[in-house]
């Protein structure tokens, strides 16, 4: 059975909201109205039809208990209500997943960092590959990308990338993706033929705001530098690169791909709250899956996720033993949501099974 009690506070919530909205708050409140509206838009429709097809079922009975009611109309009404329990059966699955507990950084926007691994050259050719299926991903999702800091391979590629997605939902969908990936294919300067392995790690950090986390200047050592550029040398002459230690943690920052001072160190600073917030995420996420046997999406950098193999044309995701033979469409990011959408399908299943003990 449903809460339904915490379904009407739900729906309660959500015309208190609306109601507030068009009264014409503004500033903070208004941002933050806007927000709470959004995330229970979807719940809040399905919760619309979850009733309607009730009452659809309710309405089906009421002729079945007329006397008067003809066969005609009773034929009708099995219909009816076969339709509406057909319904009512599908959003009550959907009202169960909106009930799970929620990651409170689902809505937010992301910084993608894409590191080369094991494999030299050919890693950093990997990692390029990488960063060009997240970069296609988030375009056919509508997201804006603006890339934060690049150090490219001396054969092409990038032995790191950092870059921030901005859009509604980017954690929620990218998050599956931390870990190390692995290629298997035959390099252009392989001679023989042969297969070689090489690796990524990708690392996907919900983009952390000031009431997140906040960090005291004392615990900041800021360090400014002339950027430079491929080979060491000095790409401008004003000391516009930014390095920031997070003392505490040890945490480092370095960025310098803007000319201002200002704009770095601002970049450098949401990268440095992002790694801290997601840091301190993590140790939460770990002390709440100690008993746990399922850790989809746990976010856990040393581990191997998924090959994808060239030679075969296939892309395995051994978190959950999937397997397409479409590795072309997946490096393109066009069927990349073919993997995502069972991560996030067996995450929910392990909630549900979880809070239904």
């Amino acid at each position: 059975m449903l809460p339904t009690d915490k379904l009407d506070l739900i729906f309660r919530r959500y015309e208190e909201i609306s109601a507030q909205l068009s009264g014409g708050v503004t500033g903070a409140e208004f941002v933050a109205l806007s927000r709470e509206h959004a995330e229970l838009e979807d719940v809040v429709g399905v919760i619309r039809e979850w009733r309607s097809a009730q009452q659809a079922a309710a309405e089906a009975d009421t002729i079945f208990a007329d006397p008067e009611a003809d066969a005609d109309m009773r034929a009708f009404a099995e219909e009816e209500k076969a339709a509406a329990l057909e319904l009512i059966e599908i959003t009550e699955q959907k009202l169960r997943v909106a009930l799970l507990p929620k990651d409170s950084a689902d809505e937010k926007s992301a910084i993608l960092e894409v590191r080369a691994g094991t494999g030299g050259d050919e890693a950093a050719l990997f990692a390029g590959d990488l960063f060009r299926m997240y970069l296609r991903y988030a375009e056919l999702h509508g997201w804006k990308v603006e890339v934060v800091s690049i150090s490219e391979g001396t054969a092409g590629g990038y032995k790191e990338i950092i870059a921030e997605i901005n859009g509604r939902g980017v954690f929620a969908r990218l998050k599956y993706e931390s870990g190390v990936h692995r290629v298997q294919r035959v390099p252009d300067t392989e001679t023989q033929g042969r297969i070689h392995t090489s690796a990524a790690t990708v690392a996907v950090l919900p983009i952390a705001e000031e009431v997140d986390i906040q960090l005291n200047e004392s615990d900041l050592k800021i360090d400014t530098m002339r950027a430079q550029g491929a080979g060491g040398q000095h790409v401008n002459k004003t000391e516009s690169a930014i390095r920031i230690t997070h003392i505490p943690t040890g945490t480092i920052v370095f960025v310098q791909e803007e000319r201002s001072q200002h704009k770095n160190r601002a970049r450098a600073m949401a990268i440095l709250r992002s790694r801290i917030y997601d840091t301190q995420r993590q140790k939460l996420d770990a002390e709440r899956a100690a008993d746990r046997k399922s850790q989809v999406g746990s976010g856990d950098r040393s581990e191997r996720i998924r090959t994808y193999n060239f030679p075969q044309g296939r892309v395995s995701d051994h978190r959950i033993n999937l397997t397409l033979y479409k590795l072309d469409k997946v490096i393109t990011g066009e069927a990349l949501d073919e993997i995502i959408d069972p991560l996030i399908t067996e995450h929910q299943a392990a909630l549900l099974a979880e809070n239904s003990l």
